[in-house]
């Protein structure tokens, strides 16, 4: 009885520490309304939401004009229409002011098509699995978001890069989290055989993956460092380091001279 009360407690402690370390880091429900963590995810959002507009525009468009309709062949709605028109009007904004919802793409989902439409599916994804991760995973899953979109606009689907970027990005990122996600929220912080704690195994592990995603995306922009540099060569070597045209050599007389016809080489 007694070790079970005292596994209670530190179990109840822990949840406290944990809700004390949530709060400091700006609590769950922040976390969770907290801007997307990359451009592709973005995107996602910002067409739902034109989706949501143009829907909510084109049902207060066919309220109104059924509303004039019924008022031209009723010779008016009266009191009652009209507040039927206007409880139809606040149904409808908020229906489509909250539907539909941007789709979260299952983990099966994210290693389908091709690497950059993977990499949008990825930022959704990682942005609902936040509010589980704890404050330094959550920091790290940020960063990767802004690495991913870099790494997205370099990525090319043919690249022999492609295939290893899909299987870290598609597979071991996701498989990670899910791993965690899976260990109880008591026993996230419990040391076990000196391999620390999941949540110091979930934090390095996200910094091992957020460190080869700068690595690839460094080497894919090796090529385009070189052209640019080169591109800066031929224009210092053209137009001058200042951007004016290099001086022109100065001409030789003697050339000019064994150039002109004989006649005019005599009269000189």
């Amino acid at each position: 009885m007694a070790d079970d009360l005292s596994r209670e407690s530190a179990r109840l402690l822990e949840e406290g520490r944990s809700l004390l370390r949530d709060n400091q880091a700006g609590g769950r429900f922040r976390r969770m309304r907290a801007r997307p963590i990359g451009r592709g995810s973005a995107e996602v959002r910002q067409k739902n939401l034109m989706t949501r507009i143009k829907l909510i525009g084109g049902s207060l468009l066919a309220i109104v004009f059924a509303s004039m309709l019924f008022g031209i062949a009723l010779d008016g709605i009266g009191f009652t229409g009209l507040m039927i028109a206007f409880c139809a009007i606040v149904a409808c904004t908020f229906l489509f002011s909250n539907f539909p919802k941007v789709r979260i793409p299952k983990r099966s989902d994210l290693n389908t098509g091709d690497v950059r439409n993977m990499v949008a599916r990825t930022e959704l994804w990682l942005e609902s699995q936040r509010p589980a991760l704890p404050p330094p995973a959550v920091t790290l899953v940020d960063q990767i978001g802004v690495q991913l979109d870099a790494l997205g606009l370099q990525l090319e689907p043919l690249h022999p890069a492609a295939v290893e970027t899909r299987k870290l990005v598609g597979e071991t990122l996701p498989g990670m989290i899910d791993a965690y996600r899976k260990i109880p929220a008591h026993l996230r912080q419990e040391n076990r055989a000196g391999t620390g704690t999941p949540d110091e195994q979930l934090v390095a592990s996200l910094g091992k993956i957020s460190k080869e995603i700068d690595h690839v995306t460094r080497q894919l922009a090796d090529g385009a460092l070189d052209d640019l540099a080169i591109r800066t060569r031929y224009l210092d070597y053209r137009y001058g380091a200042d951007g004016e045209p290099e001086a022109l050599p100065a001409p030789d007389p003697l050339a000019q001279l064994n150039r002109l016809p004989d006649r005019d080489k005599q009269e000189t």
